[in-house]
């Protein structure tokens, strides 16, 4: 009986951690779930009471007024490129930057790590003011360069966090090794080092990726011509004085979802490895 009493506690406590594990997992799919079965209704089922879980007369007029009417296509290619090449140049920036920091012996390499993640919880309202007054200056404004720089500044400082704890778990003899073969220090580091940090470097992307698709301030207050307008700006747009066309939002919020889900799905497995080695090494 002894025996059997721990087996038991530990089989209820596995079955109330599944249990509250798929409660989470359906909390957090509802809200998709509605956005997505409320972009194939009409305005009438949208704000019928009680609201139906399942459309009844599906339609796509909601896909067709957000692509054709409001354009949100080409507000989806700019943050394609903008969100593209702002990850593009943080990558290429934090792999440097982070190999430095976890190879070079640095005094106060505590500080600066701490100053890099107090950077990037920086909030970006603080610097709008600055931000627009410079670029007014520089000619920047209604650019895609406009957006592109301050996204790079204000995502590389969690970038080399990430990437300077993940390079710190390779083992130096790999570089050593190089070195003995002739390869110099560039080719060691693009060669060796570079394909060994492709989850740090899939993580630090995607959390990057993300947060550029995602920014809303920074691009409504630097674009205010339609043609470099970005997604989240583009669908809060589609209101109007007198009228919320919630279908459209609805459609537009799943057309700018797509991306990021595709991205997190086919890089999960090196997002997960990134990030559980940042979480254990120092």
């Amino acid at each position: 009986m002894n025996r059997r009493a721990p087996a038991s506690g530990i089989r209820r406590y596995l079955n109330a951690v599944n249990l509250g594990g798929l409660a989470i997992v359906v909390l957090s799919a509802l809200p998709l779930y509605w956005m997505i079965a409320s972009s194939f209704k009409g305005p009438g089922e949208i704000s019928a009471a009680p609201p139906s879980l399942v459309p009844e007369a599906a339609t796509f007029g909601n896909y067709a007024e957000a692509f054709v009417r409001n354009g949100i296509g080409r507000y989806l290619l700019n943050s394609v490129l903008v969100a593209s090449v702002s990850t593009v140049a943080v990558l290429g920036l934090s792999f440097f930057a982070g190999y430095a920091l976890a190879r070079t012996p640095l005094r106060g390499r505590g500080a600066i790590m701490t100053t890099l993640l107090m950077l990037s919880v920086f909030p970006p309202i603080a610097l709008v003011v600055p931000l627009f007054l410079l670029e007014r200056q520089l000619g920047l404004l209604n650019s895609y360069a406009g957006l592109i720089v301050p996204y790079v500044a204000l995502n590389l400082p969690f970038a080399i966090w990430i990437m300077r704890n993940y390079l710190v778990g390779i083992p130096r003899e790999l570089e050593e090794a190089a070195t003995v073969d002739g390869a110099g220090p560039l080719r060691t580091v693009l060669t060796v080092i570079a394909p060994l940090a492709r989850p740090g470097l899939f993580t630090a992307g995607i959390f990057t990726f993300t947060a550029t698709w995602a920014e809303f301030l920074l691009a409504l207050t630097f674009n205010s011509e339609d043609g470099h307008r970005t997604v989240p700006v583009g669908i809060a747009l589609f209101t109007s004085q007198y009228t919320v066309p919630y279908g459209t939002l609805f459609a537009g919020a799943v057309a700018a979802t797509v991306p990021i889900g595709v991205l997190v799905m086919i890089f999960r497995r090196s997002i997960v490895s990134g990030m559980t080695s940042g979480a254990v090494k120092g």
